[in-house]
């Protein structure tokens, strides 16, 4: 029998503390060519489901939490009921495309069923179609998640041929416990709590030194976590949330983006985050309020799955809350901040502190860390505004009973607070931007993505005046005019400033002559 990890179960905890919240996390699929039939398409998964043995499975909970939620075949399952048809109304364009995501993301998935829905949706514009997959978190992160358009969907045109199962395959399923048995086991796991403990402690022994190293480490990034949960300015962007959700989708050159990275001497995820941070900064401008250096942190997701377990499906993150730099007017300043601060947090250690405390968390009794995570989830948290997320996605085409995949978008949900999520997703050379918003409290849903995009256009164009060989259009130019124009100059707080770039596009330590022969 497979248990929840702690972690897994924390995403059911939170959604049990918040009756508004809805944990699952999805991406949509769109696809070229005219939609398959429905019994064309349910087949296809049917033949894939072995590939997938949590898609058969429920979760079952013990009595008094003494132990972790198991995963349990579903007797009942139902394949029918998991794969939704809708249609868009005429003339089934993107604005009415996200309003159904954010309708369907809405809603909560039915705990008594296996966790995930599948929605095939037709009527979109120029004869496509899309698939909307919605898988609970507690079942997987971005990056296992990701994994599963590999297992599902095909990655040449002609679909790949598998055997049908028998019929005793299709129906086999492990009988599902009753409670008394999961609670004997659950008591069992307990009592050996101790001894598991021990040998934890004789294993650390074995090499202090290491130990010693790690526990330095861990405690360091511990520091640095408990002073980023220290409340920062209040502002409109955090506070309660209803249970509507709007949804909207911004667009980037993936090559764009890793361009400006080598051109700048910073990382994909710095140039995305300096690109959010100003569409945040213009949201704040927008409402009426000043962007001052601690009103916006962000909760950023980061993967410490091993080399070898990308395929395993569940959950293996860590984190970071960096501020974001809302307050730096120059994007380029912006983009220099943003790498300061996420160097700083590498070097403190605060990712691995996380996952340190979550991998701890598997050998101790689950009671209290449920407990704990329940009380967490009813304190009105003031700390962290919104939640950004960075998956790589396929870089190859894929396929879906032999139609071309033209696009991924990814969802991320939101919850305790957080009245807006950024979920970044490649496929192929495009990136996409999935922006979740509460219905009521964060309407400005198209102005925050419409700024993302130009803030990564204003980056593009930095690159150029460094002698990237990226390429211009009029549009962009204008674009970073006109922004440049309607800036508007943030209150006196010390920048943080980089050696790397100068705001007049020179990298540091380099003259202008020397910079014209490189290029």
């Amino acid at each position: 029998m497979d248990y929840l990890s702690p972690l897994d179960a924390a995403f059911l905890d939170a959604e049990d503390e918040d009756r508004h919240a809805s944990l699952a996390i999805a991406s949509m699929a769109i696809v070229e060519g005219p939609p398959p039939r429905q019994e064309d398409f349910v087949e296809a998964v049917k033949a894939r489901l072995p590939m997938i043995p949590r898609y058969r499975q429920r979760v079952r909970t013990v009595l008094f939490d003494l132990g972790q939620p198991a995963w349990v075949d579903d007797p009942q399952f139902d394949l029918g009921y998991h794969i939704r048809r809708t249609a868009l109304p005429a003339p089934g364009d993107e604005a009415a495309l996200c309003r159904l995501v954010g309708r369907i993301m809405s809603q909560r998935l039915d705990r008594d069923r296996p966790l995930w829905e599948c929605w095939v949706i037709e009527g979109l514009a120029d004869g496509r179609w899309a698939v909307l997959s919605k898988v609970h978190h507690c079942m997987a992160d971005g990056v296992s998640g990701n994994q599963l358009y590999s297992l599902i969907f095909d990655d040449a045109p002609e679909p790949v041929r598998r055997p049908k199962p028998p019929p005793s395959a299709e129906d086999a399923s492990t009988p599902e416990p009753n409670t008394v048995r999961l609670t004997l086991r659950a008591v069992g796991n307990l009592l050996q709590s101790p001894a598991e403990q021990v040998r934890l402690l004789a294993q650390g022994l074995r090499a202090p030194m290491l130990v010693a190293r790690q526990v330095g480490d861990t405690t360091r990034g511990l520091v640095e976590l408990a002073r980023a949960l220290l409340p920062g300015t209040r502002s409109s962007l955090n506070g309660p949330i209803g249970q509507q959700r709007r949804y909207y989708v911004a667009r980037a050159s993936l090559p764009d983006v890793i361009g400006v990275g080598k051109a700048l001497n910073v990382t994909v995820n710095d140039v995305v985050l300096a690109a959010i941070s100003g569409a945040f900064r213009a949201i704040l401008l927008h409402r009426g309020e000043q962007p001052v250096a601690d009103a916006v942190r962000t909760l950023v997701p980061v993967s410490v799955r091993a080399k070898g377990h990308e395929e395993m499906i569940d959950n293996r993150i860590s984190l970071m809350l960096p501020l974001l730099p809302v307050d730096v007017a120059d994007p380029v300043d912006r983009l220099n901040a943003v790498h300061a601060r996420l160097d700083a947090l590498k070097a403190s250690k605060e990712a691995q502190a996380g996952a340190a405390m979550t991998t701890l968390a598997r050998h101790e009794p689950f009671a209290p860390i449920s407990w704990a995570i329940r009380l967490a989830a009813r304190l009105p948290q003031r700390t962290i505004v919104t939640v950004t997320t960075n998956v790589p996605g396929p870089r190859r085409p894929l396929y879906v009973l032999g139609r071309p995949i033209l696009e991924i978008l990814p969802y991320v949900p939101i919850a305790m607070r957080i009245r807006t999520g950024v979920s970044i997703l490649t496929y192929c050379d495009q990136m996409a931007f999935g922006i979740t918003s509460d219905y009521d409290s964060a309407p400005e849903v198209e102005l925050l993505g419409r700024a993302i995009a130009d803030g990564v256009t204003e980056l593009v164009e930095a690159a150029r005046a460094v002698g990237s060989d990226l390429p211009a259009s009029g549009r962009a130019r204008k674009r970073v005019r006109k922004n440049a124009a309607a800036t508007v100059p943030a209150p006196d707080q010390p920048r943080p400033r980089s050696p790397r770039v100068t705001k007049d596009g020179q990298r540091a330590g380099t003259t202008r002559k020397a910079e014209s022969a490189r290029t």
